[in-house]
């Protein structure tokens, strides 16, 4: 079985047992979360969709860890002109295990 989650903006296609990085969700590390923006439930040949939700579905996962992703360097510049700016990024992200799909 597998479900279509939308969280932080993003969607994701989560199985039991996956772990799954997403923008960072408030919580402490070993408390469970249940995502109830579930937009698809699958499982074999049928599919479920909802409008924009499927009704009564929702995801329990686990919070892992949270952490900072990979820097993302911005740089801006103007050619002729002698200006050029550079910036660094780190996302912050909570990792989750996915431990039951209710569908």
């Amino acid at each position: 079985m597998y479900a279509v989650i939308k969280t932080g903006g993003k969607q994701y296609r989560v199985s039991q047992g996956d772990v799954v990085n997403v923008e960072k969700l408030a919580g402490e590390v070993g408390t469970s979360v249940e995502l109830s923006d579930v937009l698809a439930v699958g499982e074999g040949d049928t599919l479920k969709v909802g409008t924009p939700v499927v009704d009564g579905a929702k995801v329990v996962a686990e919070i892992i860890e949270h952490g900072k992703d990979k820097k993302v360097l911005i740089f801006k510049k103007k050619r002729r002109k002698g200006y050029t700016k550079k910036q660094g990024h780190r996302q912050l992200f909570t990792s989750l295990k996915i431990t039951e799909i209710k569908a």
